[in-house]
């Protein structure tokens, strides 16, 4: 596949210095001062993950939602190639020696591959787990319990897009862009990807154009645990859902809520998909859609509570 990876998102926010306190709080590493955007006079502020380098930019907008998105190609030549798709069908896009964007119609979500270096992620070392019949780790205690310091997430992961037009936008990401269908939920969703990792971005129905979930790579299950277990102690307000594991995915994962109201996920052990040929992208349905175990999601998952004033105020965005 010659996509390769997100690259970066641009998230908007009404209040980006308290959304950037969150994401500090979450693990990410600022790489510069919050500065002033001279067009507008709002703030923007950047940051880091361990293995993705710039990844996350939060930045005014009078309604939360992503701005734009960025995938990673290897060479011109894919440049080159998903212009030309975009422009078979009639796609408007803007072109730079090394990117080509374009707005999904659905999402409004700005789009823009560009040529970018593929993650080089150091091995994290496997810990060694006891369990029936197998003793690996003798005399003394599990590594997690013994870890100190702030869960770094690894890198970003994938997003979660509510779409006006669902079809319109898994179209403008497959044939346009060319990710892969991984898994759909009949009629309303579809995981797809632009890397080995089983979904890079979730498109599903919904009455307005908004982000549902940014979702962090951490090492393991303990990591996603410390990572919340941390966030929650300075304000359980935050918590939404988990810890759990997905059955579409297999990832175990713990959801939280920023201050504008999007969701972020703490992620681990995600399927990957190597080879093409030896994975059939499943239907899925009910609440194995959803999760295999863990607690029940709350509503506001499923219908954020702050939808009804998006929708009134998406024709200001």
């Amino acid at each position: 596949m010659p996509l390769h990876r997100l690259t970066s998102i641009t998230m908007g926010v009404p209040d980006v210095l308290q959304t950037a306190a969150y994401y500090t709080d979450f693990g990410l590493t600022a790489v510069a001062d919050t500065v002033t955007d001279t067009a507008g006079g709002s703030k923007s502020a950047r940051f880091t993950t361990v293995d993705g380098g710039e990844q996350l930019t939060i930045a005014y907008a009078s309604r939360r939602r992503l701005i734009d998105l960025g995938v990673g190609v290897d060479h011109p030549e894919d440049v080159e190639r998903i212009a030309h798709a975009m422009g078979r069908l009639d796609i408007e896009t803007v072109r730079t020696e090394t990117s080509v964007e374009a707005v999904d119609p659905g999402t409004r979500v700005r789009v823009r591959v560009e040529i970018a270096p593929r993650i080089d992620a150091d091995p994290t070392p496997v810990p060694p787990y006891n369990a029936p019949g197998v003793v690996v780790r003798e005399n003394e205690r599990a590594d997690s319990v013994l870890r100190a310091g702030r869960v770094r997430p690894r890198k970003l992961g994938h997003v979660v897009l509510g779409s006006t037009d669902q079809a319109a936008s898994e179209r403008f990401f497959t044939e346009a862009v060319g990710f892969k269908v991984s898994d759909t939920v009949k009629g309303i969703a579809a995981f797809m990807r632009c890397s080995t990792d089983h979904h890079n971005v979730l498109v599903q129905s919904a009455p307005v154009d908004f982000l549902h979930h940014t979702s962090w790579q951490v090492d393991d299950v303990d990591e996603v645990g410390r990572g919340a277990t941390a966030m929650l102690e300075q304000d359980p307000g935050r918590h939404v859902w988990g810890l759990g594991r997905h059955a579409i995915g297999s990832n175990f994962f713990w959801y939280l809520k920023d201050p504008a109201g999007h969701f972020s996920e703490y992620y681990s052990d995600i399927d990957c998909i190597v080879d093409d040929a030896l994975w059939t992208p499943g239907e899925w349905s009910g609440m194995r859609a959803l999760y295999d175990w863990g607690p029940p999601p709350p509503p506001s998952f499923l219908a954020p509570e702050d939808l009804a004033g998006l929708m009134t105020g998406s024709h200001t965005s």
